[in-house]
C-alpha cells in the first residue's frame, strides 16, 4: 500500500546541511558547476556559486567563505561523488578530512536514493525553473548575477510552503562555532595508542597492517581500546 510521506527537518539551524553539485551550466565561454548549500532546519540557501570546476581546492575555497560569513554546522550531507566521495565504500577524501579536522561531522547519502538530500534538490528544481531554464549567459560570472539576485529573493522575499509561508532567513541564525582561521591540533585521549598513517593509508599497530584511506596519509589517528577485550575504535580528532 501507499506509505504516507512523513517531513522531516532538524530541529535548529546548522544542526545538518545539505551540500550538492547540480548539473553543469554551459555559458557561451564554457561550462559553470552550480554549487549550493542549504541549512535543513530554516532552508535558507548558504551557498550558491557558479564555480569553474568541481576540484577539490576550488570548493575548499568557497566553503571557507562559507564558513567565515556562517560559522560551522554539526554535520553536513553530501553525496557519494567527487570531491567529497569517490563511491559508497570510498567515502573520505582529502576534503572531507579537512571539514572533519575543523569538528564537522560529514555524512553521506544513501546511493542512488537522492531522497536524502531531498531538500537541496528541491532547491534545484527550482532554481531550474527559475533561472536556469529562463535564459543565457555570456560566462560564469555573468550566471552569477543572475543566480545573487535569485538568492536573495529566495531567502527573504519568497514565501515558503514549508515554514508555514515564512521566508527561510527568518528561521535562520548564524552559528554560535565560529570558523578557526588556523585548524586545531590533533589530540587524542592519553588511553589512545596514536599512529601517523603512512602514504598508501596504512598504518601498523600491534605487528599488523591496516588500511583505512588514502585521504589520511600523513595524519595522526588514535586507536582507543574499548571494553571488549581486544577490540579497538579507530578515531580521527573527535570522529
Amino acid at each position: 500500500g501507499r506509505r504516507d510521506f512523513k517531513r522531516f527537518e532538524h530541529p535548529y539551524p546548522n544542526s545538518l546541511w545539505q551540500m550538492a553539485f547540480k548539473a553543469p551550466v554551459k555559458t557561451i565561454a564554457s561550462v559553470s558547476h552550480p554549487l549550493t548549500l542549504l541549512d535543513d532546519y530554516s532552508r535558507f540557501n548558504l551557498l550558491l556559486d557558479a564555480l569553474l570546476n568541481q576540484k577539490r581546492e576550488t570548493v575548499k575555497e568557497a566553503l571557507t567563505c562559507v564558513f567565515r560569513r556562517y560559522g560551522l554546522p554539526d554535520t553536513i550531507l553530501v553525496d557519494n561523488g567527487s570531491p567529497w566521495g569517490r563511491d559508497a565504500e570510498h567515502t573520505h577524501t582529502r576534503l572531507t578530512v579537512w571539514m572533519l579536522h575543523l569538528g564537522i561531522r560529514v555524512s553521506h547519502s544513501s546511493c542512488y536514493h537522492p531522497q536524502t538530500l531531498g531538500k537541496d534538490e528541491r532547491f534545484h528544481r527550482t532554481l531550474e525553473t527559475d533561472v536556469i531554464g529562463r535564459g543565457q549567459w555570456r560566462d560564469h560570472l555573468h550566471l552569477q548575477k543572475s543566480f545573487d539576485a535569485f538568492r536573495y529573493e529566495y531567502n527573504f522575499e519568497r514565501p515558503h510552503d514549508s515554514l508555514e509561508l515564512e521566508v527561510p532567513a527568518s528561521r535562520y541564525k548564524p552559528s554560535l562555532r565560529a570558523f578557526p582561521e588556523k585548524l586545531p591540533p590533533i589530540e587524542y585521549p592519553s588511553t589512545a595508542f596514536v599512529r601517523k598513517v603512512q602514504d598508501h593509508g596504512e598504518f601498523s599497530f600491534e605487528g599488523h597492517t591496516f588500511k583505512i584511506s588514502n585521504a589520511f596519509r600523513g595524519y595522526p589517528i588514535g586507536i582507543v581500546p574499548t571494553t571488549c577485550d581486544g577490540v579497538f575504535n579507530v578515531i580521527f580528532c573527535q570522529h
